[in-house]
């Protein structure tokens, strides 16, 4: 076995279904997952969300360093891989035991596209996600850099964020060019990705209506014989009273 296969997640044994979205900001990826996300539930399938950097475990820690500007790559990266574990073990795996569809808004492609642009070892980042395991399916929104520009400018936001852009690695004093630079980097990286891990690309630059309609013709292929679980499981108060992990003494 080579080091490249031993790094490769392995397939999840439940009869649930893990879809993942990937992308740079602006790909327009979560809008495409909340439309899908609406649409199984609309089919009557149990649905669970979760999205990167959400876990309560770590999420103070990284405000804290972003705002003091103290993350060095290794810090960022491992404090990533922190909150994916805890999603993982909390959020991802109860729910596709209990046979439910989990919809996650990035995966730890992130970490291997954004880590590895920082600086981190390729090879390493993959050791430290070694422990997760392969979506049924992954979705990799590709744009280009300045269509992603002109929409981030657009929304609510109006400017990008330090870290979003890359501020912290010197790459220009003007934060749009920073984030053009950062972004492309990335952008060539998750190239990368695809071919080694097989997510299948999605043409961005379409139309919502489009681009929604191939997800869900894929998705309902790839849900082709799957049955969803019906019952009261799916309420959050007594799903997460059923796969509660017993507390340390």
């Amino acid at each position: 076995m080579t080091e490249q296969e031993e790094t490769r997640p392995a397939p999840h044994p439940y009869s649930g279904k893990l879809i993942i979205v990937e992308g740079i900001d602006g790909s327009g990826k979560s809008t495409q997952l909340l439309l899908l996300h609406k649409w199984l539930e609309a089919k009557g399938h149990k649905v669970f969300f979760t999205e990167w950097n959400s876990s309560d475990l770590v999420k103070e820690t990284t405000k804290r360093g972003k705002k003091t500007k103290s993350l060095t790559p290794t810090t960022f990266s491992l404090l990533h891989a922190t909150d994916f574990a805890s999603r993982l073990y909390h959020q991802i795996l109860p729910p596709l035991k209990a046979g439910m569809l989990v919809l996650a808004d990035r995966y730890m492609y992130t970490a291997f596209a954004r880590d590895v642009v920082r600086g981190v070892s390729r090879e390493w980042v993959r050791k430290l996600y070694a422990f997760a395991v392969k979506p049924d399916m992954a979705f990799y929104y590709k744009v280009p850099i300045e269509v992603a520009i002109s929409r981030l400018l657009r929304g609510t936001r109006g400017q990008f964020k330090y870290y979003e852009a890359g501020m912290d690695m010197n790459l220009s004093p003007d934060v749009t060019e920073s984030f053009r630079l950062f972004q492309t980097q990335i952008l060539a990286e998750y190239e990368k990705i695809v071919d080694e891990y097989g997510l299948l690309t999605m043409d961005a630059t379409q139309d919502i209506e489009t681009q929604q309609e191939h997800m869900r013709t894929l998705v309902e292929e790839a849900l082709h014989g799957y049955k969803p679980r019906r019952g009261t499981y799916g309420r959050r108060t007594l799903f997460w009273r059923r796969f509660d992990v017993p507390k340390s003494e």
